[in-house]
Order: C-alpha cells, then sequence, then structure tokens
C-alpha cells in the first residue's frame, strides 16, 4: 500500500495530473506548479495554490518557528517561540494581501525564500550542506527586537519525509518533511541571547506546495532531537485529507535515514487536547505518547480565510523500531501534535 517514488522527473503533466503518486526519501520530482489545470479560467489557478516553507528549530531552552508562505490570495509571515522553563508562548504575524514581496523557490533543494517589509525580515538561504535561516522582528515581544541566525546541518545524503498524493480528482498535495537537522547560531530577544549548540539543538523543515479543498482537515505531530548516544531522531506523522491509498507520511527517522510506517491512527482527544496523544501503527513498531504541556491555539479569520490550529507541545515516550529490528526507547522527545480546521 506504499509505493515508493525513485525516478526523477516533472511533478505534472501538460493537462496537469500527477505524473506519479507515493513516497520518497529524497524530494526528485520538479514541482511544475505552472502545469496546474484546475479551473477553466486559468488566471484563477494562481489564487488557489498555495506554497510555504515552515522551519522549526527545538533547544533545552525553547522552541523557535518562523514561516513564509503564499495562500495565493495573500501571504502569511509568522514567527513564533515557547520558553520552556515559563511554558510561555509568544507569537508575530502578517497577512499580506496577495502575497506581495513574498519569494518561494520552485523546489525544496534549491533557491532561496525571502520576505521584507518595514516590521520584519525573512531570510532562509542554501549553500552545500547547509540550511541559514536569518529573521529579524521589530518590537516581538514586550517591545524587544527579536534576531535569529542559525545553521541547519542538510547534507545531500540525509533522507526526508517526501509524499505525492491526489486530492478529489484536480487538486494534489506535494510535501517534503526533513527532521533533525543540527542547529548551531544564536537567537536574541532583546539583551537576551540563546547560543544554539549543534550537540543538543535540531532543526525540521515542513515545506509544502499544492491544491486543496476549500475546506480542509489534518492532524500532523513532529519531533527532532537526540538519543542518549548521539544519534538523531524524529518522528514525523501526519493524515486527515486526500488519497492515502498508495503513500503517507508516517516515519520514524534514525540518524537522518527514514524507517517508513504505515498506518498511524492518532488516538487523543478532541474536547480536552490537553490529555496524552497515543501513535501506534498498524504493524507493531510505533508505540509512542505525547504528554501534552502547551496548547498553541492559532486563529486566523479575514474574509475567506478562517482557520483554527491547536499545536500541542509535550513530550514523547516509548518505543519504535527500526527497518533492521533494532528498538529505540523515546525518552522526553520534544515535540508537537496538532489538529488543524481550515477554510482557505
Amino acid at each position: 500500500m506504499q509505493t515508493e517514488i525513485t525516478q526523477p522527473g516533472p511533478l505534472l503533466d501538460a493537462n496537469g495530473s500527477l505524473l506519479q503518486v507515493g513516497w520518497a526519501r529524497h524530494q526528485t520530482l520538479d514541482c511544475n506548479l505552472e502545469n496546474a489545470r484546475f479551473y477553466a479560467l486559468r488566471g484563477l489557478q494562481r489564487y488557489r495554490i498555495k506554497r510555504w516553507d515552515y522551519y522549526a528549530v527545538f533547544t533545552p531552552q525553547r522552541f523557535f518557528s518562523a514561516t513564509v508562505a503564499d495562500l495565493g490570495y495573500a501571504g502569511n509571515i509568522f514567527v513564533y517561540t515557547i520558553d520552556f522553563a515559563t511554558r510561555k508562548m509568544h507569537e508575530e504575524s502578517l497577512v499580506v494581501p496577495f502575497g506581495k514581496g513574498v519569494v518561494l523557490p520552485r523546489n525544496s533543494t534549491s533557491g532561496d525564500t525571502h520576505f521584507e517589509n518595514e516590521k520584519a525580515r525573512l531570510d532562509f538561504t542554501l549553500s552545500p550542506g547547509k540550511r541559514h535561516l536569518s529573521v529579524s522582528w521589530k518590537q516581538f515581544l514586550d517591545g524587544k527586537d527579536l534576531a535569529a541566525e542559525i545553521d541547519l546541518v542538510c547534507p545531500d545524503d540525509f533522507e526526508s519525509m517526501n509524499i505525492v498524493i491526489p486530492i478529489g480528482k484536480k487538486r494534489f498535495y506535494y510535501n517534503r518533511k526533513i527532521n533533525s537537522m543540527p542547529a548551531s547560531g544564536s537567537i536574541t530577544i532583546g539583551s537576551e541571547q540563546e547560543t544554539l549548540d549543534p550537540v543538543v539543538c535540531a532543526g525540521s523543515l515542513d515545506w509544502g506546495r499544492g491544491v486543496w479543498e476549500y475546506s480542509s482537515y489534518w492532524n500532523w505531530a513532529s519531533a527532532s532531537g537526540f538519543l542518549p548516544d548521539g544519534r538523531t531522531v524524529g518522528l514525523n506523522l501526519g493524515c486527515g485529507f486526500g488519497d492515502l491509498s498508495r503513500a503517507g507520511e508516517n516515519a520514524f527517522i534514525l540518524d537522518n535515514r527514514i524507517h517508513k510506517l504505515e498506518a498511524v491512527p492518532f488516538d487523543y482527544t478532541s474536547s480536552d487536547y490537553m490529555k496524552p496523544w497515543h501513535f501506534r501503527d498498524n504493524e507493531g513498531r510505533l508505540d509512542v505518547t505525547l504528554t501534552p504541556f502547551l496548547d498553541r491555539t492559532a486563529t486566523t479569520k479575514l474574509l475567506v480565510i478562517d482557520s483554527e490550529v491547536h499545536q500541542m507541545f509535550g513530550l514523547y515516550n516509548g518505543t519504535a523500531v527500526s527497518d533492521s529490528g533494532e528498538t529505540i526507547r523515546i525518552e522526553n522527545l520534544v515535540g508537537f501534535a496538532e489538529e488543524h480546521h481550515a477554510r482557505w
């Protein structure tokens, strides 16, 4: 039931249909969104294509995230951080009509991401074996400016979780998740600076491109960190939309290698998100529980956009079994799981 894509090629044919459907360990398909064909009036299509680069960084002291997104009819720029000691979260965001000033690359393997106005500047740049995040936001928290300069180690041989799936007859989702990239650099808020140590700090990327139904729903869970022996470890789990009959995005990541999982239901209580979330796959390879300590609730209500996400941050504990049969014990791995409803 899991089709692995191993051959390179374009994402869409001349009629806008997916040429391959499945999952891959590397991004192999060229994201030729100019071939999308889902409206009779082609000029309207650009307003329904969605693109984003979402970076997250886990340190012993905090979670830091920065996103540049283009929803077609609006750009969405946001940065948020969580202080683990105080359990406090702060977020700043911008909505930019028609995505003015938003620059996003065609593929995740080359090109740079950029946005800048009088309030904020975000630059995500690539160089051999490295991804660099440069983020500044004026008066981010209590009148204090934020500045982040972060390097993420990401050589070409690092595997990632890639999926290409259809949504209905004419829509689709192309996604890449890179977990557990060792992180160095600094995060500064006002006069307080945190220096990132790549032995204990790790980053991840959620790179998404596609066309959704106007009303959408999904679950996503992610974590990136280190085992006591120094190996990187990560989780990426997801469900809720699209045709997953040939591929899903469920994976256990060990030492930057993908260990593919099949079905992983999200077992949680939607009336009380702070209760533990349990994840157990259908093959008996994953059994982990997320115990939340913070609910990041983000809502957007602006004309045609109506979005609400409960992103639960907490600690993962349990076990995962690698492709070689090694049982890995996951202990107090910081991560999140979310429920997201959107009309967008």
